[in-house]
């Protein structure tokens, strides 16, 4: 099992995020993080080289961030991930938020700098991924229109989409969002294995609001499991080598 989306960066596993990452160790092959904040940029890489092989890190800014980080420190997290590109395996999470994002200068910000992303993952050969929660349709036609051609839709749930999905070879991940929502279970159904990856989207997401763990990804797994009707090994084993080949994982020790 892989989790291709966490946050391990966040305060919230400040006092255990040693215990919650050896935890993970037992059972999952791998965990990505996604360090979306310029603040986080340095946590998120002790914990990949503490970790080697088995916490992999994905860098960008969230669009619900934006306003916050001046253009200034824009500029020097794109010089951070220029000078450590090494050290990670994708580009994300960017995109577009139109649930914070509701006035059109503010769409137009999220949009500049998820483009500026989208060029950056190009010119690194990096994957991207992408959040895009209330913008489906904007993030879709921005990514076609750039050609992007390696990309996860982290969190998608725009069933009317997936033909869009198919067509350029994108991937999806799910989150335990699916064991209740109607719109990611009908996604899942239609798009085959080979493109579907696993994710928790910790520390949020978690049950009755508790704080989320990597190793959700085994209900999420049985979910899909269930609903194609394949073994949960069968599962496993596919989304697991997804995320590896995706993001060319080097596990081990």
């Amino acid at each position: 099992m892989i989790d291709v989306h966490c946050h391990l960066e966040q305060e919230d596993y400040q006092k255990d995020r040693g215990k919650v990452v050896e935890g993970c160790k037992k059972e999952l092959r791998a965990v990505i993080d996604s360090c979306c904040h310029t603040q986080d940029f340095d946590i998120g890489l002790e914990l990949a080289e503490k970790y080697k092989n088995f916490f992999f890190l994905c860098v960008g800014i969230h669009p619900t961030y934006i306003e916050e980080i001046s253009d200034k420190e824009t500029k020097k997290a794109f010089d951070w991930i220029e000078k450590h590109k090494d050290k990670i395996v994708g580009i994300g999470e960017t995109g577009l938020d139109f649930k914070v994002a509701k006035e059109e200068p503010q769409k137009e910000k999220q949009k500049n700098l998820f483009l500026k992303f989208i060029d950056l993952a190009r010119s690194l050969d990096k994957p991207l991924v992408v959040h895009s929660r209330k913008a489906f349709f904007d993030s879709v036609e921005i990514l076609e229109k750039t050609g992007a051609k390696k990309v996860l839709m982290h969190f998608f749930t725009e069933p009317k989409l997936v033909p869009k999905i198919l067509e350029n070879g994108w991937f999806v991940s799910v989150n335990t969002t699916l064991l209740t929502s109607k719109d990611i279970k009908k996604i899942v159904k239609e798009l085959p294995l080979e493109r579907i990856m696993t994710e928790t989207d910790s520390p949020w997401l978690g049950e009755n609001g508790k704080r989320n763990d990597p190793r959700r990804v085994k209900p999420v797994i049985e979910e899909i499991a269930r609903l194609k009707n394949l073994s949960f090994e069968e599962v496993d084993e596919i989304t697991t080598q997804n995320a590896i080949k995706f993001f060319n994982l080097l596990i081990g020790s």
